[in-house]
């Protein structure tokens, strides 16, 4: 005998997306992921293992990593919450940004979104990480490309863009 789920069951959800008040009704089963990919259009966000392995879904939620696979959309009510299409401000690219492009920081391209995401909330919380601590950091975002290595050096060089910016 199977369990049989209601799901008609919405939520009023409201939260912020990069910088935008959203407001609707959605299934109370609904992911983060699904949310921004299908009804906000917003497809940088990858859909890869749904399991939280990987970190090609990786968003921020209050400037935290959240594997938005997984992540129920209600979870988010109230909340910000930042994917890789608001990490540049208008035309202008973050470093991170700038850096992925100039050290080939992107090979396939398929995991860079939630690797600068991920990167994003180390730098918000340690401006200035050694290897060894991006490393660790990163630890939960796959590339299949093996650009580890200028993933790297990457968040090396935007640290000392956002220092310079900074002070």
């Amino acid at each position: 005998m199977g369990t049989e789920f209601d799901t008609s069951q919405t939520f009023a959800l409201s939260l912020t997306v990069n910088g935008a008040r959203w407001s609707g009704e959605v299934p109370v089963e609904e992911t983060l992921l699904d949310l921004v990919r299908n009804r906000l259009g917003l497809t940088g966000t990858k859909r890869s293992c749904e399991s939280q392995l990987c970190g090609a879904c990786t968003v921020l939620v209050e400037q935290r990593t959240i594997s938005s696979c997984n992540y129920l959309a209600f979870e988010a009510h109230g909340k910000s919450v930042l994917t890789i299409e608001g990490v540049a401000t208008g035309e202008q690219l973050d470093p991170l940004q700038e850096a992925f492009i100039r050290n080939v920081g992107a090979q396939c391209g398929y995991c860079t979104p939630g690797q600068i995401m991920a990167a994003k909330a180390l730098l918000l919380e340690n401006p200035s990480p050694t290897r060894r601590e991006i490393a660790h950091w990163l630890k939960g975002n796959i590339c299949r490309c093996g650009a580890y290595a200028a993933i790297a050096t990457s968040i090396l060089e935007a640290s000392r863009e956002w220092q310079k910016r900074r002070g």
